[in-house]
């Protein structure tokens, strides 16, 4: 049955109902379930303005269009989305017999797919005593390129051809936004626990636990519009900061208030740049407390206000993790803030003790929390605070053991690190700040409109672990989260002795320049020593890693490290234009070039290239022993060497000279702007 309602379409049969309905410009949002009721949650698309849709019903199919784009519904519920030139985009992939012969399809019915297979578009399989697992399938079109869906340990820009898990782990963040070089973006909007396969023959979403069907498709003509529109729908970020802009020093760990003030005043003397300063893990007396260990940490606001006066902003490492000997553990528990086990002990990391994290699915959780590092943290004057372990980590990841506040962590378990991110958002905001940045270690769709700066997490210190990352922060700016970073010079590993690794931190280091935030973090060798080993609890019990700030590293890495973070302040007012058209479009601050460049047919296959904004196109090098590199200049804008100062032929590849200290890096020049971009030569 086909129906037209006020604004909206809907398709019943059987138990089946389906409501297609515009959201926002030239985008749908479609929903089906089994259950009496709609369920109604809004995990990430936030209301838009209503546009009228024009619907049609004729015999066995309807038709709904909203600006560029139609959705086709036939009488058994089959869709299909066609652009502004008619032509198909995406359509489900159905393989019954209806097409062919039994239940008697209308003779106005199109047989194309007529299958013995029996295979359903939109699978709702029941799960005995519960919901239902969820698998929705799409015909795939072998040539298509696909790009988004967060941030993922792999080699891979363009995702066609790749199986993804939709689950957050450390250094995985799934955020289930894509964009297609078909010309239509698609948000898989379920924060269940999944897969989705984006294979040459088909396109199938999957989700473990769900009550509902729910997706949101949008067109446009380029990347950009299609990005507009679903940033439209789900939200920007606040704007960033301007001491957020330049350089944060962090190392796994700063051990006491004395180690961290000596480290500022060197960065002073030596006359280096620095904004933000990160005071890591176990600075506090037990997981669960939220507050300073007073042995190693005595005066945390005379501490405070000694780095401002330096022009240095403080950071805090907040983890989500309750030991069971916690003073707040017992409350959280008695009150229902903690996550639970549906089965097993209620210990779900153990990490210097047996912990269980807190529940900000449940809003007073969120309160409760929020007061604790209000009175502790804010109250000092820190307001930039480190959301680790935000996905939430695990010692097992038993997807299947764990319930929320919300849901069973199957069901409802992706949309955690968002949440997180709104506890610390809300709080901030009812404080008064609005230029608000969390560093969380995970998102989902919809976290960047609660400040969230993701970074990619426990990475390894090598080559090929760089590698990964750009692909990384392209691809999770393309879904949505424009403010990303990475650990410069890996997280794990890394000898500062090394001559191999000191290459690396350089290489890390130019990459780090031209990223949304830089900062430098890592657990580096030789690793220091407990200062109370035998404690049972506080800041003495973990360890720490060797120095990692740029001087650690002898004369060499030092003066090239200078020139880039003086760089990178010069470049503030440039990061400045980038970071208010984000706050207002969530324009990604690194992007692919076809996102600039959509007509050359060439950006779409470049993988080791980026703008970073408009103006400043960048080649990182990530190779060890590489001096050059063939770099590929994009058809449709003029270039200049910014080293060099001399123009570059457009559309062609170029061989460019790159010693260890110089990344290679192009200014447009046929925009406007360039009174913003300082000389690099």
């Amino acid at each position: 049955m086909l129906i037209k309602n006020d604004n909206s379409l809907t398709y019943k049969y059987d138990d089946l109902k389906m409501i297609i309905e515009p959201w926002g410009s030239n985008s749908f949002r479609i929903r089906a379930w089994k259950q009496s009721e709609m369920p109604t949650s809004d995990w990430a698309l936030q209301k838009v303005e209503d546009i009228e849709a024009q619907i049609n019903i004729s015999g066995s199919y309807a038709s709904i269009t909203n600006g560029k784009i139609k959705a086709i519904v036939d009488c058994f519920g089959k869709l299909k989305f066609l652009n502004s030139k008619d032509e198909i985009i995406l359509e489900e992939y159905r393989r019954t017999r209806d097409g062919f012969f039994g239940n008697n399809p209308p003779e106005d019915y199109e047989r194309e797919f007529g299958s013995s297979l029996e295979i359903e578009g939109k699978e709702f399989r029941p799960v005995l005593g519960g919901d239902y697992q969820l698998t929705l399938r799409f015909e795939s079109d072998p040539h298509e390129k696909i790009y988004g869906l967060g941030q993922y340990q792999q080699p891979n820009l363009n995702l066609k051809g790749c199986d993804m898990e939709l689950a957050q782990r450390n250094s995985q963040a799934s955020v289930p936004f894509v964009i297609s070089s078909l010309g239509y973006g698609f948000l898989w909007h379920n924060p269940a626990i999944g897969r989705v396969t984006f294979a040459k023959n088909i396109t199938s979403w999957e989700a473990k636990a769900t009550k509902i069907l729910d997706y949101f498709i949008t067109v446009g003509d380029t990347p950009r519009e299609i990005h507009n529109a679903y940033s439209q729908a789900t939200g920007c970020p606040p704007m960033m900061p301007e001491y957020a802009m330049g350089f944060w020093q962090s190392k796994l760990r700063y051990q006491t208030q004395d180690e961290i003030i000596k480290v500022a005043r060197e960065y002073r003397d030596r006359g280096l740049p620095l904004s933000v300063i990160v005071i890591d893990y176990f600075h506090w007396t037990r997981q669960g407390d939220w507050k300073f260990d007073k042995k190693y940490w005595p005066d945390p606001k005379a501490m405070v206000d000694e780095l401002k006066s330096m022009g240095i902003e403080t950071m805090v490492s907040i983890w989500p993790t309750v030991d069971h000997k916690s003073e707040n553990f017992e409350e959280m528990k008695e009150k229902g803030f903690l996550i639970r086990m549906d089965r097993g002990e209620r210990i779900a990391l153990d990490i210097h003790g047996n912990t269980v994290h807190i529940d900000p699915t449940n809003p007073e959780a969120q309160s409760y929390l929020w007061n604790i590092v209000e009175k502790n943290y804010f109250s000092h004057g820190i307001k930039l605070f480190w959301l680790d372990e935000a996905e939430p980590e695990y010692s097992n990841y038993d997807f299947d053991i764990y319930r929320y506040h919300l849901g069973p962590n199957l069901q409802i378990g992706n949309i955690y690190p968002q949440k997180y991110a709104e506890t610390f958002y809300n709080g901030l905001r009812q404080n008064g700040m609005k230029e608000i940045v969390n560093l969380v270690r995970c998102a989902w769709a919809g976290s960047q409109k609660y400040g969230a700066l993701v970074w990619s997490g426990d990475i390894h210190s090598s080559f090929q672990s760089l590698r990964e990352q750009l692909v990384a922060g392209l691809n999770i700016g393309i879904a949505g989260i424009s403010w990303w970073t990475t650990d410069i010079g890996g997280f794990i590993g890394g000898n500062i002795e090394d001559e191999a690794f000191k290459e690396l931190f350089i290489r890390w280091f130019q990459f780090g320049t031209f990223c949304p935030v830089m900062r430098s973090h890592g657990y580096r060798e030789p690793l220091g020593e407990p200062l109370d080993p035998d404690g049972s609890s506080g800041g003495g019990i973990c360890d720490s890693g060797a120095d990692n700030e740029v001087y650690s590293y002898g004369e060499e890495v030092l003066d090239i490290c200078r020139k880039y973070l003086n760089l990178r302040e010069r470049l503030k007012p440039y990061i400045k234009s980038i970071m208010a058209e984000t706050h207002h479009l969530n324009t990604p601050v690194i992007r692919p070039l076809f996102y600039d460049f959509p007509n050359d047919n060439k950006a779409w296959n470049i993988e080791d290239e980026y703008m970073f904004g408009p103006q400043i196109l960048v080649a990182p090098i990530m190779e060890e022993g590489c001096g050059k590199k063939d770099i590929y200049i994009p058809q449709g804008g003029r270039f200049k060497n910014a080293w060099t100062n001399e123009s570059v032929p457009e559309g062609e590849i170029i061989t460019v000279s790159a010693p260890l200290g110089m990344i290679p890096i192009f200014i447009r020049v046929d925009t406007d702007g360039l009174d913003l971009i300082p000389d690099f030569y």
